[in-house]
């Protein structure tokens, strides 16, 4: 990846043949300018399949030997997914693929024509604009493991969401017809409550029994945790319960249903999980950060599949600003404003750096410290919020060290490489 903007305009000489393209669902419109940005063709209009893709580049092709132009590049801008596939195929065929921000291409609407029209032809040569300006990036395109990963990690988000919304339609189910379960079992999710649930107990079932056949069912779920005193909790809350009293026949069926539901995609999450373990300790690395104090085997697992091959960046600012954890100032003249984040680039990225924080800043000694000192600090102390920021930053960069270098995690080190914190190294 090139890191500086002097770099990528480099590429761009008298021998490069800019081609923008504006991606659709089924069809795209390519155009194609020079290093100068003037018109070379008139447009492409291609569809989105192997057809379409092989006459983008016989296109290409001829206009390159007609204008004496070899060097290729195509850019394009990252919106939803279906740029993706000509990404990937573009990369397979040995040639330079790049993304520009959309709100770049939105921004260099008006320069031509001083209106803000929309449309295919428009964009795509202004997408082809953006790149002669040096405005573009190399995309991230996960190969072999870590497209793995990336996948393995949508699709762990995807159950979990499930998992939640079943979560949500047990807690209606409890809501309307036994309110007062959750007051005897702060968590239905444990196994106590999940198996009267699952058998369909409501309210008149549980009040109709003895306590010593409550028992008996609850010693069948849990040999321990529950006693007397619980179950005689239940059968007051049963007794006493306001919950529905109709349909009560298909809410058992409804119950036992959700319930079944959640056990199930429970099962595949923890099944899911330990593949992804499996998968992301190949990753060189991977397995010294999983053993920090505070950090999760998802936590990294999910880092790799944002970020990718540690390999393909020259320097940890550059998922800094991946992560959007780049600082964006506000001042003008004697006026200075607030130094926020920028929360361009990956939100996902930026969301699990985030979330891993804040165990690293109660667990992990180290971390801790450095909380400490970035919230109390004599010189712009941070709100909590801030630090977490500020954490998941040094995050990044101990992860790229450790992930380049395959190295162990030194609290010590990480205190003694800040000077500001001398009177804490020890404490770490």
């Amino acid at each position: 990846m090139d890191f500086t903007q002097n770099n990528r305009l480099e590429q761009i000489t008298d021998e490069t043949l800019i081609i923008g393209i504006d991606v659709a669902k089924h069809k795209h419109v390519a155009r194609a300018i020079d290093d100068r940005g003037r018109d070379l063709a008139k447009r492409l209009v291609f569809e989105s399949g192997l057809t379409g893709f092989k006459e983008l580049l016989d296109w290409t092709q001829n206009l390159s030997e007609e204008t004496n132009r070899p060097d290729l590049i195509f850019g394009m801008e990252p919106t939803g997914h279906y740029w993706l596939n000509l990404a990937y195929y573009l990369t397979a065929q040995e040639l330079h693929a790049v993304v520009v921000n959309p709100t770049k291409v939105n921004r260099t609407k008006e320069l031509d024509d001083d209106s803000p029209t929309k449309n295919d032809t428009k964009d795509a040569k202004v997408i082809a604009q953006v790149v002669r300006a040096g405005r573009y990036h190399d995309p991230i395109l996960p190969e072999g493991i870590y497209a793995e990963l990336r996948e393995g990690m949508k699709l762990h988000d995807m159950m979990q969401k499930d998992l939640s919304s079943i979560k949500a339609q047990v807690q209606n189910a409890l809501d309307r017809y036994f309110p007062e379960f959750t007051s005897v079992f702060k968590d239905w999710t444990k196994k106590t409550p999940i198996h009267f649930l699952k058998k369909g107990y409501l309210p008149a079932d549980i009040a109709s029994c003895s306590e010593e056949e409550l028992m008996v069912e609850v010693k069948v779920a849990a040999k321990r945790g529950v006693g007397i005193k619980r179950v005689r909790a239940l059968k007051h809350a049963a007794e006493t319960s306001v919950g529905l009293t109709v349909g009560l026949a298909m809410a058992r069926q409804e119950i036992s249903y959700l319930i079944d539901q959640y056990l199930a995609i429970e099962e595949r999450i923890e099944a899911h999980e330990a593949r992804l373990e499996e998968l992301v300790r190949q990753v060189p690395g991977a397995s010294q950060m999983i053993a920090i104090k505070g950090i999760g085997v998802m936590t990294v697992a999910g880092f790799f599949a944002e970020v990718g091959d540690l390999s393909n960046y020259k320097d940890p600012r550059q998922i800094i600003k991946l992560a959007g954890y780049n600082l964006q100032l506000n001042q003008s003249g004697i006026f200075k404003g607030q130094t926020t984040i920028t929360k361009r680039g990956r939100r996902r990225l930026r969301s699990i750096l985030y979330l891993a924080a804040r165990p690293l800043s109660a667990n992990n000694e180290g971390f801790k410290q450095l909380h400490h000192y970035y919230k109390n600090r004599a010189n712009n102390p941070l709100t909590g919020k801030e630090s977490f920021v500020a954490l998941g930053r040094k995050l990044i960069k101990i992860f790229y060290v450790m992930g380049t270098r395959n190295c162990v995690f030194d609290g010590k080190r990480m205190m003694r490489d800040i000077p500001q914190l001398k009177s804490l190294q020890e404490a770490a």
